[in-house]
């Protein structure tokens, strides 16, 4: 499942930094704050509507012909299918991004909660329902391998819970997590220490955890939610499970309902949105911002907040002074990308849940394959059936998405055979499950790792940033400030990290820093400024004003 997909808007330049700077006027911004964001993803998207409903004066500038980023989507016969993420959880981050800026968000999206999370089938023909009740869960699991691995489950759900409820405050609700505080919630609980078992691989800890074995692969696969390796991701994420365990919801209508309700409540409240437009530079003198230029022309800017792949700075693709914004640890190394097919069509055969895993035969050589930079022959699938959420769902073609985990980008373009061998392995391994479609997905169904790095440049084609491999991985991502003054950052490639719960906190941690530092700014133009004055310069009124180049 991959449930982080989040928008960008650059381009590379074809000629060099400096035959552009000699081209480009330089701006200064004047004493009102411009904020211009770059990217209309969940978390571009969730910032604007809270910067606009603060009074800023605020833009959105997007490549893309319409607001979600990776939430995105595709047509087919049965209407827009979701092809980026589709799994909403901790609906709280969500009610109180619409609380904030005085709206309920029951009045502006449908989510339905879901009574199965996921269906789970392996090849022996065992299948399991977990549920969004936990005792329902745990006689499923009963039932289906035994008590014992019911009180395996048990302890393993009492573990994961004492996780999220532990580092939720000092690592998720944080704009800056650190290690002396984060020792220190340890401290207070030394039962955590047993609970992250910090020197286990999530793998190793799920072995150790269950005894049936398909019950360690499920819960392992929770790494690859976030774009981690089982084998090399901390078994702290763990507690990814009992996020989910909270509960799940569907949006009526498809992801993408979610952000453009939040685009237009933004707009309603004063933000400006530039769709169709490429940044190609963000300008910046003696360490500050002072604008940015697009394939519309230029635009003066006090401040930008980047959602994007902080990979995209830290490659040079918005500008040489912006290289040092981010430093290469923070996005280094990658994470998983994708293979996923979205399409409408009649299914036949296996019973689906709105979210159902096909799991490979040995989980072991499915990680070996990634880690290696392959795409794993035998791999686990994930089916995402958009329209089984529905009580009144009608006979016809359904939207499904279909998701295989792929490496990052290494190298040279789609070829024609790699696609018919994805095509081929997807649909031919789900039809040993009993799956069959009335209309098979073409070759323009698919989105390739290839593709993704062409929406979304600097991210090689991963899919939710840096990767969450290590221990410590968590307090490596950048943070919403960097090292220009005025430039910050959100999205699933900043902290706290890849989800759409969590690009979309990212959002409320820029914006809190954003606010902060204008009203320090603020207060240090009186101090120097008796009254507050201020003179635009010279250079800043020969720049294009926002309506000239939108």
């Amino acid at each position: 499942m991959y449930v982080i997909f989040f928008g960008q808007c650059i381009c590379q330049l074809d000629w060099t930094h400096s035959v552009w700077e000699s081209t480009i006027p330089t701006m200064t911004p004047s004493s009102t704050h411009k904020t211009v964001v770059i990217g209309a993803g969940i978390a571009g998207l969730a910032a604007a509507l809270r910067l606009a409903h603060a009074g800023r004066d605020v833009t959105v500038v997007e490549q893309q012909s319409t607001p979600g980023g990776k939430m995105r989507t595709v047509p087919s016969v049965a209407g827009p299918v979701d092809a980026g993420p589709t799994v909403l959880t901790m609906r709280p981050v969500f009610e109180e991004l619409f609380a904030s800026v005085g709206e309920a968000l029951s009045d502006h999206v449908t989510l339905t909660p879901l009574n199965t999370l996921a269906r789970h089938h392996w090849d022996d023909g065992t299948a399991l329902d977990l549920m969004a009740n936990e005792e329902e869960s745990r006689a499923n699991i009963a039932c289906v391998f035994g008590s014992k691995s019911a009180r395996d489950y048990e302890r393993f759900a009492r573990r994961t819970r004492r996780l999220f409820e532990a580092f939720d405050a000092p690592m998720m609700q944080t704009a800056t997590p650190s290690h002396l505080r984060l020792t220190g919630t340890v401290l207070t609980r030394p039962h955590l220490i047993r609970d992250m078992a910090p020197h286990k691989s999530l793998m190793q800890h799920c072995k150790d955890s269950f005894s049936e074995p398909k019950l360690a692969q499920l819960f392992a696969r929770y790494a690859t939610y976030v774009g981690g390796l089982p084998t090399h991701s901390p078994a702290l994420l763990s507690l990814i499970a009992h996020s989910e365990a909270r509960g799940v919801w569907s949006v009526k209508g498809g992801m993408h309902k979610l952000a453009a309700a939040i685009a237009h409540l933004a707009a309603k409240r004063g933000a400006q949105f530039q769709y169709s437009t490429k940044v190609q530079e963000i300008e910046i003198q003696n360490g500050q911002v002072r604008g940015l230029h697009t394939s519309r022309g230029a635009m003066a800017a006090n401040t930008i907040l980047f959602n994007g792949d902080p990979r995209a700075l830290e490659r040079g693709l918005l500008g040489r002074r912006a290289q040092s914004s981010v430093p290469r640890h923070s996005v280094e190394e990658r994470s998983l990308s994708a293979w996923v097919h979205a399409f409408a069509a009649t299914p036949q055969g296996t019973n689906l849940a709105y979210h159902t895993v096909f799991f490979g035969n040995d989980p072991d050589a499915e990680w070996q394959a990634l880690s290696s930079g392959q795409t794993p022959k035998d791999a686990t699938l994930y089916v995402c059936a958009q329209d089984r959420a529905s009580p009144d769902r009608r006979p016809g073609p359904e939207r499904f998405e279909i998701i295989l985990n792929g490496p990052p980008l290494s190298a040279g373009p789609d070829q024609p055979e790699d696609i018919d061998a994805c095509q081929t392995q997807v649909f031919s391994r789900l039809a040993d499950f009993n799956l069959t479609f009335d209309r098979p997905a073409g070759p323009t169904s698919l989105t390739t790792p290839q593709s993704f790095a062409k929406m979304f440049p600097g991210s090689a084609g991963s899919l939710y940033g840096r990767s969450p491999h290590g221990m410590t991985a968590g307090l490596k991502r950048p943070t919403a400030r960097t090292k220009i003054v005025g430039l910050y950052l959100c999205g699933g490639g900043a902290h706290p990290g890849a989800g759409v719960p969590m690009a979309t906190l990212s959002a409320r941690h820029a914006v809190e820093a954003i606010l902060a530092d204008q009203t320090l700014t603020s207060r240090s133009r009186q101090m120097a400024t008796p009254g507050g004055t201020s003179t635009a310069s010279a250079t800043m009124a020969n720049a294009p004003s926002q309506s000239s180049v939108s």
